[in-house]
């Protein structure tokens, strides 16, 4: 069943355009570039609906493996140095990359936050920058089932450990976001990102 659910996981992949920007061990990060399905208001601009985004997915073979009991602080701050790392390592790639001229903001759906819940995820991605919005899907209730579900599957598949406190009827997605601008300014600097890329980790 899991070779099943790779096997299902990489050809989404390819048919929606996701791609590796860097191929460091210790990157946790693919992207791809798509319009906004709807308007993003951020603190510093609003991004309209149909700009170019850079929508950003857990490369799950390079996510940590958490222990049996479920994630402790090891296991926590290993994944935000290779989240940092993956940040910096994108920002060193977009300036090089044509697909990306047109970007207007990074970030994408993911069901690892809890709305509202100032703890864990979300306070750190909001110390990371990025902005927590409520998640908007395109088919409704009826797409969000199915998002879930293949997050489910996923997580299930990639690592087990994640699902102890996570139950499938709990599952909840949110759009996290930051402008282009934004981004490049905080993680940018220095092109740190090739850097990365070209020592390995």
């Amino acid at each position: 069943m899991r070779s099943a659910i790779r096997a299902l996981d990489a050809c989404l992949r390819r048919r929606l355009g996701v791609f590796e920007f860097c191929d460091a061990a210790d990157c946790v990060l693919r992207a791809r570039v798509t319009p906004a399905m709807h308007p993003i208001a951020l603190p510093d601009r609003l991004v309209p609906r149909g700009a170019a985004v850079l929508d950003l997915h857990l490369w799950n073979e390079h996510v940590p493996a958490m222990p049996p009991a479920g994630p402790d602080l090891a296991w926590a701050l290993t994944f935000q140095r290779r989240l940092i790392l993956s940040f910096r390592a994108l920002a060193g790639h977009i300036p090089h990359d044509p697909r990306m001229a047109t970007v207007q903001a990074v970030g994408g759906v993911t069901v690892l936050l809890l709305p509202g819940d100032e703890r864990g995820s979300e306070k750190l991605l909001r110390r990371l920058g990025f902005t927590v919005l409520p998640c908007h899907s395109p088919l409704g209730r009826f797409g969000e089932f199915w998002g879930n579900l293949f997050s489910w599957w996923i997580m299930w598949t990639y690592n087990p450990a994640s699902l102890r406190q996570r139950r499938f009827t709990r599952l909840q997605r949110t759009e996290v976001w930051m402008t282009i601008a934004a981004f490049l300014e905080r993680y940018g600097k220095e092109d740190f990102g090739s850097q990365i890329c070209d020592s390995g980790f």
